[in-house]
């Protein structure tokens, strides 16, 4: 088993920034990719990035490129989401997520530990 935990979020005002860290601790096996997803109030859980192990290859919703960053540490099992120039849209429990294979995935199916989610609160 993988565990997950997610820190770092809160209340912001828009145009504000925020960053999301994800530990992963457990049976870690080398050459996971992973990603984060989010969930707002009423809506389904979407996509919002993913990374490849090595961190080569990454794929952003277009709702947030260009305003979102994904970064990741193997050797500290960790990985980052810089959130910058957020709108009260971006509001949601964002959720870290981890898969067994390196390279990126966009379904939620791909993935296979989840962390329990961290809210974030953008305010207009």
């Amino acid at each position: 088993q993988v565990q997950l935990v997610e820190s770092g979020g809160g209340l912001v005002q828009a145009g504000g920034s925020l960053r999301l860290s994800c530990v992963a601790s457990g049976r870690i096996f080398n050459y996971n990719a992973m990603g984060w997803f989010r969930q707002a109030p009423g809506k389904e859980r979407e996509f919002v990035v993913t990374i490849s192990w090595l961190g080569s290859d990454t794929v952003y919703a277009d709702s947030v490129k260009g305003r979102f960053t994904i970064l990741r540490d193997n050797s500290k099992n960790t990985a980052w989401l810089q959130m910058n120039s957020l709108r009260p849209e971006d509001t949601a429990v964002y959720y870290c997520a981890w898969r067994r294979v390196p390279h990126t995935g966009l379904n939620q199916d791909d993935y296979d530990y989840w962390g329990q989610g961290i809210q974030v609160t953008v305010s207009s």
